[in-house]
Order: structure tokens, then sequence, then C-alpha cells
């Protein structure tokens, strides 16, 4: 009874989820031409910042418990995902057009962020102390400052008028697209941690290794909200939402839902984690910057090559 409840609750979520998720690509994209403004910077803010809640809520509960595993899991596994699987998926089944001004600019600063994430973890790891694998207080200073910069040049971006274009038919006028943003934007967190509980309750029936939870249901399940939006978007052709959810996702990941709790909270210590999941989540920043480079279009075997490496990553530690 208890898995069939469990189910019946995952099924529901998936389809609010995917419903709030289309009508908010709408309503962004609405919102972004009543203003003369670009989508891309609409999707590096509002989308990006509302779809990254539930990781939000999970990191402060993670790091506030001393469950620093979870924490870093929700952040690094995330990121990977967001990539690898989530732009590997839409790209898959939509190649997705990157703007020249994304490559030159977002993309770097992507890179840039998720380097110095890598870099950070990666000097207490090989560290005088190798065994203590913290991340601390400065850390998180440095990922929220990094986030701040990140949020200058998006105001620099918009006071230049380069995010700006030229005007077109909304879907929605301004008042109704603004609610529908708000609304969709609680639906979806509500929706995705319908699906994130009673996953876990069904792993928790069938007696699925807690691991197996962290890595898959957790982790996964709390990116949804950007799969869903960023598949949708590419296969309406909004593809400066498609791409740039999914980079404001990632630096947002970074510099405030892993770097605000480190900040209020303090450190915390963490044992499974290894170079090659250090190497992951950067591999795929890069991997998504030189495939966008190559010729500006992800393309479907671009698209297979990120879901294939996801699906290597994944195996890897599911049976490490």
């Amino acid at each position: 009874m208890v898995i069939l409840k469990a189910i019946i609750l995952m099924i529901i979520g998936f389809i609010l989820l995917i419903k709030a998720s289309d009508i908010f690509v709408d309503a962004v994209s609405s919102i972004a031409t009543n203003f003369k403004m670009s989508k891309m910077m609409i999707a590096l803010t509002v989308a990006a910042f509302g779809t990254c809640a539930p990781e939000l809520a999970i990191s402060f509960n993670s790091v506030s418990s001393g469950v620093g595993d979870i924490a870093l899991a929700n952040v690094l596994g995330s990121n990977v995902v967001n990539i690898l699987l989530v732009v590997g998926l839409a790209a898959f089944i939509t190649p997705i057009k990157v703007k020249n001004e994304v490559i030159k600019e977002e993309l770097p600063i992507l890179v840039s962020t998720t380097a110095l994430f890598a870099v950070c973890i990666l000097t207490h790891y090989i560290g005088p102390y190798p065994d203590d694998f913290i991340l601390g207080r400065v850390d998180g200073v440095l990922f929220f400052i990094l986030f701040v910069l990140f949020i200058v040049y998006i105001i620099s971006v918009v006071r230049a008028k380069r995010g700006f274009f030229e005007s077109a038919d909304p879907k929605y006028k301004t008042i109704k697209a603004i609610i529908y943003t708000i609304v969709c934007c609680v639906v979806i967190i509500f929706a995705s941690d319908l699906v994130v509980d009673n996953a876990k309750i069904l792993a928790t029936n069938l007696n699925v290794s807690t691991k197996l939870i962290t890595m898959t249901l957790v982790v996964i399940g709390t990116s949804l909200p950007e799969m869903t939006m960023t598949v949708i978007a590419s296969r309406k052709g909004e593809f400066d939402i498609a791409l740039g959810n999914i980079i404001g996702t990632n630096i947002f990941n970074i510099g405030v839902v892993l770097g605000l709790p480190l900040m209020i909270y303090g450190g915390f210590s963490s044992y499974h984690f290894n170079l090659v999941d250090i190497l992951a989540v950067l591999l795929a920043a890069v991997t998504l910057y030189l495939f966008s480079r190559n010729d500006k279009v992800l393309s479907k075997l671009e698209g297979l090559v990120m879901l294939l490496m996801f699906g290597l990553y994944y195996t890897y530690i599911l049976f490490q």
C-alpha cells in the first residue's frame, strides 16, 4: 500500500512538473519580450534561481545537520547532471543553437567558477591533512563572491543594453506573465519535492542502498525542474532559455546553494569524494564550452556523447 501510494504521488509530481515547466518557459519568454530584455538574461536569473530552490533547501538542511556528503553531492552531482544529462538529453532531442556572446562571456564564467570550485576541493583533498576533507567558511565566502560578481556582470549587460532586442508579440501580457512565473516556480518546487520524497519512500521500501538514493533520487530528482524546463525550452526553439537556465543554475549552485550555508554554518567534512568526482564536474563544464565553441551548435551527436559521459560517471560512482 505504501509503495503504491508513493508511485501514484510520484506520477502526479511528474505531471505537475512537466506542465508547470511548459507554462514557465512561455511566461519567462513573455516577460523578456514585454521588457525588451534578452531571454538569456532572464534565464540566467529568474529561471535559474527558481529551479534550484530544492537544492538550496537540501543544502541548508544537510550543512546545518553536519551531513557534508549530502551537501557536496547535491552541488557537485547536480552540476554534472545538469550538463551531461540535462543538456545532453535536450541536444540529443533537438540540436541547441548557441549565440556567440554566450560562448565568449557566459560559458567562460561557468568554466572559471567550476574550476575554482574544483581547486578549492582539490586543495583540501591533497593538502597536508588529506584525511580532513573539508570545505570551510573561507571557501563559502569565496564561492559567494563569485556569485556576486556574476550578478554584477548581468547588471552591466543590462545597463549597456547588450541584452535587449526588438520587441515581438508575447504570449502573455506583463502582469499575467509575472503571475504565471511565480505560480509555476511554486508548483515546480512542490512537484520536485513530491517526486523526491516519494522516491525516497519507494527506495526505502524496496531496500535500495542509501548511496543509490543520494546519488540518483536526490541529485537527479532535484534536477528534474532543470531537465523538464531545458528540454521543453529547446523543443520550443527557446535556446537562450534552455542554455541560460543551466549556466545560471550551476553558478547559483556553487555560489549560493553551497556558498551561503558554508558562510552561515561553517565547514564540514566529507570522506566519500575523490579525484574522479572532482574531475567529472570540471570536465562537464569544459565539455559544454568546447562543444558550443566548435560550431555554435550542440548537435545530436554531441548530446549523445554527453549522455555517454554521464552514463560512464554514474556507472563508476555506483560500483566503486
